[in-house]
């Protein structure tokens, strides 16, 4: 009888220990009673009826990443090409999840496949090579509704790879090589436009300089010269001054010595002789002033022989 009671009391102990669970932290248990859905666990301590419930599924609550592998798909203008994708979900209802469809993430994966080829036929090779977040933002949308009946709300979709057909990855590479080539040319073309512009502007700008210095220069010589012709109309002005002022002092001085009429007669003869200067061949001379001239001349043979 002891042994008996050991072991039935064993048996109860075994069974409260494995009736008692314990929810971790982003985590929720859908509890069954009898085959039929009876509560959802959530964090803590929960204890369930032996035999009659049973945790049937254990939903992660955290978002979950799921990469599918690519998908053949075909262009609007015929092109077929491959699409891999990255899903990013969160379970928002485990009941729905544990109950609304078999084998979700396979649901996921044929739902996202469906999904991208719709769009993607509704849209050309180039539109599909550069749209990718109005892509990636459609299947977001269109996914989130499908799969909000099996309490699964996605939170983003990205389109990891596309993989055209080789040929198409050829002409690509070829069609980027010959834009690369005609920037290229662009480019140079543009600089040897810039460096002919500069050049073009440093000649300018050089013949001005020369153009400037030439007017400066050709004013600096007419102010010398004009700064010469004034001394020298001024050194002649003088002159003139130093002469009639010589001339106004010789007649102030025979005036104040109140020559005869020799003196002056010899005068006027000196006179004449200046006003010939050597040049002329043939002088008149009047009567009274030759008279005086022979009496320079007597009295000047007389001053030899003595």
């Amino acid at each position: 009888m002891d042994i008996l009671l050991i072991v039935l009391v064993v048996i109860i102990l075994l069974v409260l220990v494995t009736s008692v669970r314990i929810v971790p932290q982003a985590q929720a248990y859908v509890v069954e009673r009898l085959g039929g859905y009876q509560a959802t666990w959530s964090v803590g301590l929960h204890i369930k009826i032996p035999v009659i419930d049973k945790v049937a599924k254990r939903v992660i609550l955290k978002e979950q990443v799921v990469d599918f592998a690519p998908q053949p798909v075909i262009t609007k203008d015929n092109v077929t090409m491959k699409i891999d994708t990255v899903v990013f979900f969160q379970i928002t209802d485990p009941k729905l999840y544990a109950y609304g469809v078999e084998r979700p993430l396979m649901a996921i994966e044929n739902l996202t496949a469906t999904t991208l080829r719709n769009i993607i036929g509704d849209l050309e090779l180039d539109q599909t090579l550069t749209s990718r977040e109005i892509i990636n933002t459609k299947m977001r949308v269109a996914l989130d509704v499908a799969t909000d009946p099996w309490g699964i709300k996605v939170n983003r979709v990205e389109l990891k790879n596309i993989i055209p057909p080789a040929a198409i990855q050829d002409a690509m590479e070829k069609q980027m090589k010959a834009e690369r080539e005609r920037r290229e040319s662009i480019l140079r073309a543009e600089g040897e436009k810039t460096s002919a512009i500069l050049v073009a502007e440093g000649n300018k700008q050089s013949v001005i300089l020369d153009a400037e210095a030439a007017k400066t220069a050709a004013i600096l010589r007419a102010e010398a010269q004009k700064e010469a012709t004034i001394r020298e109309a001024e050194g002649q002005a003088q002159a003139i001054l130093v002469v009639q002022q010589a001339n106004a002092d010789g007649i102030r001085f025979l005036n104040e010595a109140k020559p005869g009429n020799a003196v002056l007669q010899l005068k006027s003869l000196e006179a004449f002789a200046k006003a010939a200067d050597g040049k002329a061949t043939k002088i008149i001379i009047p009567s009274e002033i030759q008279g005086i001239a022979g009496l320079v001349k007597s009295i000047t043979e007389v001053s030899k022989e003595e």
